[in-house]
């Protein structure tokens, strides 16, 4: 009997800080996925200088994607790939019509899973030029089942610089410090992968639920590809 065939994934990167919560997440939820990382961090540095994506950016975008898919590995051929950052969604949409394989937004799943707790929505970030858009993304997504939701935005100012200096508590202090007092909502999604990390910590300060973008990322890329997988052999 043949061994099960191994699942790859890319993993696009703007941000240095999401590799680790990555490999983290798989390593844990789906050890039998070969995931491998591509990293441009010239992006979130160009998008915070421009203030909107400009078109160059969705250029380079598809200039990643096209790489992931564009050789075989050990692992066969690229069956899907994940977006980490959470500034790009409309780059990553864009290309979601023109490649052969499943595409997913960082946040996409983790959006889906607070949508089925309820219609309030809290939505914690370190990286500023993320907020409006990740808003934006979650509120459309809202719309397209029919329904009116309210977002609760938080920005943790200071986190993401203390996480790149090294500080990883003072990180994860930031961020739970931003959440106390939080309001009456029906969940709370950590809108960045590097904010993975800290979910225990926010947990401690909060009553609802507590997403992680890798953590429903992962759950609905295995479920998909699986589902794939079984329509592919009928």
């Amino acid at each position: 009997m043949s061994a099960p065939e191994t699942v790859r994934i890319a993993l696009i990167h703007a941000l240095e800080e999401s590799v680790l919560p990555a490999r983290k997440a798989f390593a844990e939820s789906w050890p039998e996925a070969f995931c491998f990382d591509v990293l441009d961090t010239s992006l979130a540095i160009d998008l915070a200088h421009a203030g909107q994506l400009e078109p160059s950016m969705m250029t380079r975008f598809e200039t990643l994607a096209r790489y992931c898919l564009s050789h075989d590995g050990r692992a066969g051929k690229t069956q899907a790939i994940l977006f980490t950052c959470s500034a790009f969604g409309p780059a990553i949409d864009a290309l979601k019509a023109s490649l052969p394989v499943p595409v997913l937004r960082p946040n996409e799943a983790a959006f889906d899973e607070a949508l089925e707790h309820g219609d309030r929505i809290a939505l914690l970030v370190t990286y500023g030029p993320s907020l409006d858009a990740l808003r934006h993304e979650l509120l459309a997504m809202g719309r397209a089942r029919g329904r009116t939701i309210s977002v609760v935005p938080i920005l943790a100012e200071g986190a993401l610089a203390a996480l790149k200096a090294g500080d990883g508590e003072r990180h994860d202090l930031l961020a739970t410090q931003a959440c106390r007092g939080l309001g009456a909502v029906d969940a709370l999604v950590l809108g960045q992968f590097s904010l993975a990390r800290a979910a225990a910590a926010v947990q401690t300060v909060v009553s609802v639920p507590v997403l992680t973008t890798p953590g429903c990322a992962i759950r609905s890329l295995r479920a998909l590809l699986q589902s794939s997988a079984v329509c592919g052999s009928l």
